[in-house]
């Protein structure tokens, strides 16, 4: 096939300007080799020039161009030369079926749009990307797209303050109405003791600026708790998760309510079993709530009680940080997946979370190769680690389910 393909590219010393053009049809890929030649004779009296492109003539955007100058010995330049345009030719048809999988495969691709809602709870250590990550490793053919809305430290009461409930909605928003939030919100920054307002107002002008583009319906919303949800049925986390979950059930979306569990993490290995009842009593008010807005949820309390029981040895938040560590954000993805897909992490490949806060030096500057605690800022986990905590946050999220049953 190679003499075929290159039957355009001549070995002789040629003193004239022109192209010439050589089709040919390959596993549904037609080629196309051009030649020009300029410049005086290359017969050591002068130096000529070859420019060679080989194109798809049914992709237009496969194409290799490559130049030899040939002085002195052309037969010797055109022998490279030939075998340039050989290596091109290979080149293609290689992109070209790799351009045929890849549009194949996007056909038979399912896509999931999933909304997260929360703070850093949710932003360290990217969690929405290591689920991302893990459900599309998990559901070979899935195309998970994740959009996150974070306000540091904030609840879903502030969530709602600062028109994250547009987010929910945006399938069925409004221009007037986004602009009359943005309003409201430009009247809150003008408070100076506000944080969050200025950073609302910039986010929701984003919104603004690429209205319709970003206008979609979500597949999942997943809203995070924190320290909101410790009163049982009467917290600001039970009173404000079923506004979003109204919003998302209207459209066809799951809910999955993320519980956040800063009061039971440890940092130090435990040397005894921790006190189960108040996790407990916690659990029923998520299921309840769960039942209550027809959601799910990644029950965080429960799967870190079974985690400090079976394994007291791994600690769930920094030393110097009072956020989940890489073990507990690895647990936690390995439980939205769980909730998500109603199906086990066990065996998924992913075996490492990185951080995205730094060890802070002197003077105001950052070790970037280091967490909080002084320890590697990214996190590889052994076999051993991987397969108990993806194990143990599947049997966790069964329990819930097993809750939600006997009430």
């Amino acid at each position: 096939m190679s003499a075929v393909i290159l039957s355009p590219v001549r070995t002789k010393r040629q003193p004239t300007r022109g192209i010439k053009g050589s089709p040919l049809s390959w596993h549904r890929l037609k080629l196309n080799v051009k030649e020009n030649w300029s410049g005086r004779r290359s017969d050591g009296r002068g130096c000529g020039r070859l420019e060679s492109k080989v194109s798809a003539t049914n992709n237009p955007g496969l194409a290799i161009t490559f130049v030899s100058l040939t002085p002195n010995d052309g037969n010797v330049r055109m022998s490279t030369h030939r075998f340039a345009c050989a290596l091109a030719v290979a080149v293609i048809c290689c992109l070209s079926l790799l351009g045929q999988v890849s549009a194949e495969d996007a056909a038979n691709r399912s896509t999931l749009k999933v909304l997260f809602i929360g703070n850093s709870y949710t932003a360290r250590h990217n969690l929405a990307d290591v689920v991302e990550a893990m459900a599309e490793a998990g559901n070979p053919g899935l195309d998970l797209q994740t959009t996150s809305v974070i306000y540091g430290g904030r609840t879903l009461s502030d969530h709602a303050r600062l028109g994250t409930l547009n987010f929910v909605r945006l399938h069925e928003l409004t221009r007037a109405e986004e602009e009359a939030t943005l309003a409201d919100l430009r009247k809150q920054a003008e408070d100076p003791k506000d944080r969050y307002a200025p950073s609302a107002v910039r986010r929701h002008q984003l919104l603004l600026a690429d209205f319709e583009k970003l206008r979609t319906k979500w597949d999942a919303v997943v809203l995070q708790s924190y320290r909101d949800d410790l009163e049982g049925d009467g917290s600001l986390y039970a009173k404000f998760a079923p506004k979003f979950a109204k919003l998302a059930n209207g459209q066809g979306a799951r809910v999955i309510l993320y519980e956040t569990t800063p009061t039971t993490q440890n940092a130090q290995p435990l040397t005894a079993a921790p006190e189960a009842a108040p996790v407990m009593q916690k659990a029923r008010s998520i299921a309840a709530l769960a039942d209550r807005i027809g959601g799910t949820a990644a029950p965080m309390s429960l799967v870190g009680l079974r985690c400090q029981t079976q394994r007291p040895d791994l600690t769930l938040r920094f030393i110097n940080d009072a956020h989940l560590n890489k073990t507990m954000a690895y647990l936690t993805a390995c439980t939205l997946y769980a909730a998500l897909f109603n199906k086990s992490p066990e065996g998924l490949p992913l075996d490492s979370i990185t951080d995205i806060r730094y060890l802070e030096l002197k003077g105001g500057k950052f070790d970037k190769t280091k967490d909080r605690d002084g320890e590697p800022i990214k996190q590889t986990f052994s076999d051993t680690d991987r397969a108990d905590l993806q194990r143990i946050a599947w049997e966790g999220y069964q329990e819930f389910l097993t809750l939600r049953k006997k009430r």
